[in-house]
């Protein structure tokens, strides 16, 4: 609902990534003062294995209003790897001339309501304490949060019986960098998890370690392109869940077999984790489950004082977190208002019992999965829907990483028409063709 006034915060955004940038941008525009905090959150800094590359292709990734153009003397591939990313997400501060909002180096320790202030939304405050490399730590008091620090900085493990007496090496894909370090003609390596970075991993390794064992949480629920992938390969081999691991290095799997493995590489994903912030219990994480928050932004209680971007999973991120952005902007502004706390939580609780009944555990309440949602999202602040070539370029892209799982990001031919259709769109007219379509 759309309501009179125009009001400009002081807004703290935390988190680096593309879901904090736009947002940080979408303040601006709406006559915010905005304080862009650029730091690490977790223990270590935020880790991605060197060979990276996007799993959809960069025409659809770009924001509405900046495409993700191919520039000459850097990775022109349609699936460029996460170094381009980075240059385009810099390509995109630049532009907009977001540099100055930005706080370098600035871990922030602590966020909480401010004292006295109570659970009024119209005015809370928050108390937020930043530390820039070594210096003392910096308190500062904001009317709202925005937490964008993403779903990639807390590594989530699995529960394996003997997993602690294992005596071999094991680690998460967040620490693994480089396939060298694996180069040993005796090296056996069980890599857990068959999705995206298992797959890539495995595939790095094929010519390093004497044999890849990938073990699968189901094999009735495999993609196409993975077994077909494993045939051609000697040294690769396909096992179900692990059961047990044993202290003389065995790896026992459900079916009953086994194999003497050196290191294990946990692809297992990863979990939201928000160790500075404080909101008294009011938002928890049970499970992977981030809550209460309305539409998966707001938590009831304390929006839209504090709000929170790129929660949800498996979605079309670059478009979405621009319209949480927008969306948070004005009711900043006071340009729309939310429903009442107890509509929102009433909204809340039934879509928990949708996701129940349809068979989603509690740790998959935030993954998608539908276009449609990112639509119905977008209709809360008027965000144009995703173009149809937007939406055919990710379904046909999906598909094939489902059906080719070693070429699919370099076999394209069938998606030509669909190129062609998105690079005559306005989306790439306004800033000009890139390079390569010229």
């Amino acid at each position: 609902m759309a309501s009179k006034g125009n009001l400009s915060k002081q807004v703290c955004v935390i988190g680096a990534g593309p879901s904090g940038l736009v947002a940080a941008r979408e303040l601006r525009k709406e006559g915010h003062s905005v304080v862009w905090f650029e730091g690490h959150y977790s223990k270590g800094p935020y880790s991605i294995y060197a060979s990276l590359r996007l799993l959809v292709p960069r025409e659809v990734m770009g924001f509405t209003d900046f495409p993700f153009l191919v520039k000459k003397g850097r990775d022109m591939r349609r699936f460029p790897g996460h170094e381009e990313m980075f240059l385009y997400l810099k390509d995109f501060c630049e532009w907009f001339g977001l540099g100055e909002m930005i706080r370098f180096n600035a871990r922030v320790e602590y966020v909480g309501m401010l004292e006295n202030d109570g659970l009024d939304c119209e005015e809370l405050r928050w108390v937020v304490r930043s530390r820039e490399k070594c210096e003392k730590v910096v308190e500062e008091v904001f009317d709202a949060v925005v937490v964008a620090t993403g779903h990639y900085s807390q590594p989530r493990l699995p529960t394996i019986k003997g997993m602690d007496a294992w005596k071999r090496k094991q680690i998460h894909s967040h620490i693994y960098r480089v396939p060298d370090s694996f180069h040993n003609e005796v090296v056996v390596v069980v890599v857990v998890g068959s999705f995206v970075s298992g797959r890539d991993i495995s595939m790095e390794l094929l010519k390093m370690a004497k044999e890849i064992h990938l073990s699968a949480k189901s094999l009735d629920d495999l993609y196409e392109g993975l077994p077909k992938f494993i045939s051609k390969h000697d040294n690769m081999h396909l096992h179900p869940q692990i059961d047990s691991l044993q202290e003389d290095g065995r790896v026992s799997f459900v079916d009953g077999s086994w194999v003497t493995a050196d290191t294990i590489i946990y692809c297992t994903g990863y979990s939201y984790s928000f160790p500075f912030l404080d909101t008294k219990g009011i938002v928890v994480v049970d499970d992977d489950r981030v809550g209460p928050l309305y539409e998966h932004t707001f938590p009831p209680l304390l929006a839209p004082s504090l709000s929170f971007v790129g929660i949800p999973k498996r979605i079309l991120g670059f478009p979405f977190f621009e319209s949480q952005g927008k969306w948070i902007a004005h009711l900043l502004s006071g340009k729309r208002t939310l429903p009442t706390c107890d509509d929102m939580m009433q909204s809340i609780k039934e879509f928990y019992h949708s996701r129940e009944i349809a068979g989603f555990p509690k740790h998959k309440t935030h993954e998608i999965g539908t276009f449609e949602y990112s639509n119905e999202y977008g209709d809360h602040v008027g965000f144009p829907h995703l173009e149809e070539w937007r939406i055919e370029l990710s379904k046909s892209s999906l598909v094939n990483f489902f059906t080719n799982m070693d070429t699919y990001r370099d076999s394209y031919d069938h998606d030509l028409e669909l190129l062609q259709v998105a690079y005559q769109s306005p989306h790439f007219t306004q800033l000009g063709l890139p390079d390569a379509f010229t």
